[in-house]
């Protein structure tokens, strides 16, 4: 793994979530798409630290602290051992497993959230189903510049 490459764009990323995505009316989570990624196309050692730290970047930009972290880092960890079985490589197979995953992680940190008693005043089907959607529509195309950009073998890329 190529870890000054991953800060990199980790950090970009977050930015960009942080100051462009989130001010849009259409706002897929960059951040779980590229936790999806690494999920699928790394071996699962490095697949569950970097769901870990993607998941503390959406802590940083998110609500509260540690929510997102233990979510993305669950939800990455178990996808990174499904992954062993069953093979995410068509791009209808990533949009599909970036949908589920969005909403996955966002049930995980709002039970987290309650179970901190904090009081969430948004709808939770609303503000999970349409990033869920556009974020499963856009990750697959996204896929390949961050195989470029991490220096990944992406010939097993289908359609």
């Amino acid at each position: 793994m190529r870890w000054f490459r991953f800060a990199a764009l980790i950090l970009v990323i977050t930015i960009l979530q942080t100051a462009l995505i989130n001010s849009m009316p259409i706002n897929p989570n960059l951040l779980v798409i590229l936790m999806v990624f690494f999920a699928v196309f790394s071996d699962s050692k490095d697949a569950i630290i970097t769901s870990f730290s993607i998941g503390l970047a959406a802590d940083l930009i998110g609500p509260g602290m540690g929510t997102l972290t233990l979510s993305f880092g669950l939800t990455g960890s178990l996808l990174a051992y499904l992954n062993r079985t069953v093979a995410i490589q068509k791009m209808t197979h990533q949009a599909v497993t970036i949908f589920i995953v969005t909403i996955a992680i966002a049930f995980i940190a709002h039970f987290l959230i309650m179970i901190k008693s904090q009081i969430t005043t948004e709808n939770i089907y609303t503000s999970v189903i349409a990033p869920a959607v556009y974020s499963g529509i856009l990750g697959p195309f996204l896929f390949l510049p961050i195989a470029w950009w991490m220096k990944i073998k992406h010939h097993s890329f289908k359609r």
